[in-house]
């Protein structure tokens, strides 16, 4: 179903997207992000009081100037626990999403596909990988995801990752890998339902160990017809039901293929 962008998600609380400037979804929300994430209240000057009514912008990273200034949150909040990250670079295969506040980003993550040259995971989980391309999976990836807990929100990093999820369904991914730390595998597995597929390996570029985790898009897809769109009407501690709606979904989904054709 075809939706105009007048009327996308005007039963949300979430705008039309603008196209001058290549946004995807505008959203419009009240939420902290350390209500979300337990650990992530031990960042360094996380505000307390609430953020009232904000409007973000998910947007492509287009230029390299952009892709810089993401490089910047992204090295910013890995650094505050000991991590290092590499550079957000224009590369095939891989597309940067990023969370703008005004002319501020506020979160970013990369989205990999599976090609020849294959993907960063298979420097440590090869044989992981591997398996799970024997089995016939398009293997995706999410890398260098980033959100400042005192500017973004919870719909903020379930939108990211929603709009992630569409991507990997136009490119024909069945399967998404993320690497993580240890520390935060119960937050993946908590909030996003992904399950530990390998165990720890030392993840040089960031100095610290990961393990790799793994989801199926169809368990991802049953999910949001579940609980898409509920928010806070849901009671479950997941962060499915900030997700869209599945309506809002076939809007999204039919903006996107007509920027990706």
């Amino acid at each position: 179903m075809a939706y105009s962008l007048k009327d996308l998600f005007a039963s949300r609380q979430r705008k039309a997207a603008d196209d001058f400037d290549k946004t995807i979804v505008n959203i419009l929300s009240p939420y902290r992000l350390k209500d979300l994430c337990p650990a992530m209240r031990e960042a360094p000057n996380t505000q307390e009081e609430s953020l009232g009514e904000q409007l973000f912008k998910i947007r492509l990273a287009q230029t390299d100037a952009v892709r810089t200034a993401a490089t910047m949150l992204v090295q910013k909040r890995y650094a505050w626990r000991g991590y290092k990250a590499g550079e957000l670079r224009k590369e095939p295969n891989r597309i940067t999403l990023l969370a703008h506040l005004g002319d501020e980003i506020v979160g970013s993550l990369n989205i990999g596909y599976d090609s020849p040259e294959g993907l960063c995971a298979d420097e440590r989980y090869r044989e992981a990988v591997d398996a799970l391309r024997a089995q016939g999976c398009n293997v995706g990836e999410i890398t260098k995801l980033a959100i400042d807990e005192n500017k973004g929100n919870k719909q903020v990093l379930a939108g990211m990752i929603n709009i992630a999820y569409l991507y990997g369904l136009i490119h024909g991914v069945t399967d998404a890998v993320i690497e993580v730390t240890p520390r935060h595998r119960p937050f993946y597995e908590r909030m996003l339902d992904f399950k530990q597929i390998a165990g720890e390996q030392y993840y040089e570029a960031s100095k610290t160990n990961v393990v790799l985790m793994h989801i199926k898009l169809e368990h991802i897809t049953e999910r949001i017809k579940a609980v898409g769109g509920k928010g806070t009407a849901s009671k479950e501690r997941s962060i499915y039901p900030y997700f869209f709606s599945p309506e809002d979904q076939d809007g999204i989904m039919t903006r996107l293929k007509g920027e990706t054709n």
